[in-house]
């Protein structure tokens, strides 16, 4: 089963330059650990020392929120879209 994982700006170091890239696995995890496994430091930017994803990161499948659904075991199917989107803070 192959899932394309579009890549934020500052993870794309990490992927050489990449923003979408093909990975595999039935949950968002096992995808996580597939793309941890192609481009090593990959997860250290996910999840916190704790196994937790961090906070201030955000993984849509296709267009669902995955805090809504079950987290990174959400399941995922072939032609699906993972966006990772770290999240923006600012303010004036």
């Amino acid at each position: 089963m192959s899932v394309n994982v579009r890549i934020p700006t500052p993870l794309q170091r990490l992927t050489g330059g990449k923003g979408d890239v093909s990975s595999s696995g039935a949950t968002v995890k096992e995808i996580i650990d597939q793309l941890e496994s192609n481009y090593p430091g990959f997860k250290e930017k996910l999840y916190s020392e704790d196994g937790e994803l961090r906070r201030f990161i955000n993984i849509y499948i296709n267009e669902e929120d995955i805090r809504f659904l079950d987290s990174d075991r959400s399941a995922v199917k072939d032609g699906d879209t993972i966006s990772i989107i770290p999240a923006i803070a600012g303010g004036y």
